[in-house]
């Protein structure tokens, strides 16, 4: 594949990053959106679990130091999408719902034997929810209903370098630009006025990563890795529309912009494997304290993601070459989230696995991965969500610049 129509597919896929509408959360109704937690490469399996790991086989957006690891003349590339089913548990509340999204593409290859590149596009929040409430007319006190609709949230791309800086050794930084539009809009009974609120970003911000791998006993690896990802402040451009039913613009008008602080975040992970079987676990902590960002009913606290998972590897032969064969994954996670509602924390808790087949050559894998999980509570006039999450992965191993010579 040429390099330009590598660019125009990441492109493309950036607007369709969050076109799909289904899941009504309302947890993505603050700031700026649900936050993306998770990792939709061959991570998912483990809990989205790989900060201190290395591997040769695939990408692995968790630590941008861990790109120095794809092997010379490789180049690899990614697709991910997510199906996810609902069901939410509220006070007078019992509904479920689904969606299909596009979640992640990726190319990586080595630009030279100690350098290391990857780039994608990844969603970084997501907006979808729907509030229905009701309203007093003013003079006659007849209650109507209010619809409030949220739809958008930020995309993530990026461009990764890591760098081979001894044997044991790597570093990276991941340069990152959060783009996207974030909706509401508001109605009242069969009014045909609705009011859209529209705000948009785009800023750039920087993750800084470092791994050290090393033999620990016979074929077993150690792997420890770290991840800082630098608090950026965020500008908000603000505009309002007033539509009819038939989308004509009534009014319209550019607001002042508003700022949101998206809150440093460390992480720490460690690896042991020996090529067969490999443990991995993730610390994660995004440092909200003293940022300030709150509003009506919620507010924001430091938060924290616990995970681990285990995978299991066959080896497979393919003329007289030995390479990964079926892998088999499951792992666990505890998120802690920053977000605060009604004076109670919102919490997740998941688990997961992960299975992978190659094609005969090796060049192709297909990966599943399955997560069951619950956030949030029924109380205090929350709402508890049980879902599932499927997460198919395609990837692609070409050899680059070989030289054939002919007799």
């Amino acid at each position: 594949m040429k390099k330009h129509n590598i660019l125009w597919l990441l492109l493309l896929l950036a607007n369709i990053a969050n076109a799909q509408h289904g899941i009504n959360s309302i947890y993505s109704a603050f700031g700026i959106g649900d936050l993306e937690t998770r990792d939709y490469s061959r991570n998912f399996g483990l809990s989205s679990t790989g900060i201190g790991a290395r591997p040769g086989g695939y990408l692995n957006d968790l630590n941008p130091a861990s790109y120095s690891a794809i092997p010379t003349q490789n180049f690899m590339l990614d697709l991910s999408l997510r199906a996810q089913s609902i069901s939410y548990e509220g006070k007078n509340l019992s509904q479920s719902a689904g969606d299909l999204n596009f979640k992640r593409i990726a190319v990586g290859f080595k630009a030279a034997k100690w350098w290391g590149i990857s780039a994608g596009v990844t969603p970084f929040s997501t907006v979808d929810y729907k509030i229905l409430s009701k309203e007093y007319i003013t003079g006659s006190g007849a209650a109507v209903t209010g619809t409030m609709t949220g739809t958008g949230g930020l995309n993530r791309a990026y461009i990764s370098n890591a760098f081979r800086i001894s044997k044991n050794f790597s570093v990276g930084v991941a340069t990152n630009f959060l783009f996207g539009p974030l909706d509401v809009s508001q109605s009242v009974g069969s009014d045909s006025i609705v009011t859209q609120r529209h705000s948009y970003t785009f800023k750039p911000n920087f993750t800084l990563g470092g791994q050290y791998q090393g033999k620990i006993a016979g074929d077993w690896v150690l792997g420890l890795g770290a991840t800082y990802r630098l608090q950026t402040k965020m500008k908000l451009q603000q505009k309002l529309n007033i539509i009819n039913q038939d989308e004509t613009v009534l009014f319209t008008e550019d607001r002042d912009p508003t700022w949101f602080t998206l809150p440093a975040e460390i992480g720490a992970g460690i690896s042991i494997t020996n090529g067969a079987l490999t443990w991995v676990a993730d610390y994660r902590k995004q440092q909200w304290n003293g940022l300030n960002n709150k509003g009506t009913g919620y507010y924001y606290q430091d938060g924290e993601r616990y995970s681990t998972g285990f995978e299991y590897a066959l080896q497979k032969q393919y003329y007289n070459r030995s390479y990964e064969g079926m892998t088999f994954q499951i792992g666990f996670s505890y998120n802690k989230s920053p977000l605060v509602i009604n004076n109670t924390p919102v919490t997740d808790k998941s688990g997961t696995l992960g299975f992978s087949v190659p094609s005969k050559n090796g060049a192709l894998r297909y990966y599943i991965g399955l997560e069951a999980g619950q956030r949030g509570t029924s109380n205090n006039g929350l709402i508890k969500e049980n879902y599932i999450n499927a997460v198919f992965n395609f990837s692609l191993r070409d050899i680059w610049f070989i030289k054939r010579h002919y007799d």
